[in-house]
């Protein structure tokens, strides 16, 4: 069972600096996308310092064992909150990309379908996962990042995102597990 929901850690005005700094680039990949840039963020030290800070105080005084970054992204800043929270890092990844034995979970796509997959050895039974990407938009990626983590008898401890697109409702779809969004787009 997932556990009570939990409010953002920190008022979107504490990370409107950050938010600055991410670059709008319209019809990109096709038109009528309007594509958030955080690469712009990214390159700024302390900018991206202050942003594990952030999401690392958000975990204070809980157990995390793991920390499992979603590909490709969450390879980013997951490593770097793990060893913020004394943390180790599982990588989550799309298929054929990890070398041992893999549970995978599938999941809907705007047109089709994709699949995640987790090393079978990366998560204990029992083990508390917070699982980090750089953007939750309608929620499907984290929700089959969750399963796998399940799938593993691992408890999801919480979800990390930089960025969330209020107006895709992806929160909604990850029911009452904790989910920490620094910056928000509603449209």
């Amino acid at each position: 069972m997932a556990p009570a929901s939990k409010p953002h850690s920190r008022p979107a005005a504490d990370c409107a600096d950050l938010k600055q700094l991410i670059r709008a680039i319209p019809d990109w990949p096709k038109p009528g996308i309007l594509f958030y840039d955080i690469t712009t963020l990214l390159k700024n030290g302390a900018a991206f310092a202050r942003l594990i800070d952030i999401l690392a105080a958000h975990y204070a005084g809980h157990k995390v064992d793991l920390v499992a970054g979603i590909e490709a992204r969450g390879f980013i800043f997951g490593p770097a909150l793990a060893y913020r929270l004394g943390a180790g890092f599982v990588p989550i990844r799309k298929p054929r990309k990890l070398p041992a034995v893999t549970v995978s979970a599938k999941y809907a796509l705007e047109y089709g379908s994709d699949t995640l997959e987790i090393h079978q050895d990366a998560v204990r039974p029992g083990q508390k996962v917070l699982i980090v990407d750089d953007l939750i938009a309608t929620g499907g990626t984290a929700s089959a990042a969750a399963q796998l983590v399940e799938t593993l008898h691992g408890k999801v401890a919480g979800f990390g995102f930089i960025v969330e697109l209020r107006f895709l409702h992806g929160r909604q779809r990850l029911g009452g597990y904790d989910v920490n969004s620094l910056i928000a787009y509603d449209e």
